[in-house]
């Protein structure tokens, strides 16, 4: 059975999330990095590659509402590619619109506290970029 992590990758954090059963993605942790350090951060996840004994990496990729690739997007691109260097693993891009201002809204919904909120938000993106991606790979097997 393949392992899945799903990330949402920002200027000083990334929210990391699992998936053990290829079925159910589940928050994991938010990790902070110095801003713009990347490489940095491509370490940390393959730390993680390597502990999960990960098969796939979901990295969010975030376009414009037109389809277009922005910077961020091009951040994103470029992540691939750091891990890639470092790591013999599949990776996807997966188009993550709207993944964090959901991950907001569903705590607003629930109650969640306005510190919570800004601490929990990047690893529950991760959570519905990697579970979009689970049900899309499920679907698609149907």
């Amino acid at each position: 059975m393949k392992k899945y992590l799903g990330l949402d990758l920002g200027s000083k954090t990334i929210g990391v999330s699992l998936s053990e059963s290829g079925v159910i993605a589940y928050a994991l942790t938010t990790h902070r990095f110095s801003e713009n350090q990347y490489e940095n951060a491509a370490d940390y996840v393959v730390k993680l590659i390597d502990e999960y004994k990960i098969d796939v990496v979901v990295l969010g990729y975030p376009k414009h509402m037109n389809n277009d690739i922005g910077i961020r997007g091009k951040i994103s691109e470029d992540f691939k590619e750091h891990i890639l260097k470092r790591k013999d693993v599949e990776v996807v891009l997966w188009d993550e619109r709207m993944s964090t201002q959901t991950a907001i809204r569903t705590m607003i919904k629930g109650s969640e506290r306005r510190k919570s909120q800004k601490q929990k938000k990047d690893e529950l993106a991760a959570v519905i970029i990697l579970q979009n991606y689970l049900d899309y790979k499920g679907a698609s097997l149907c």
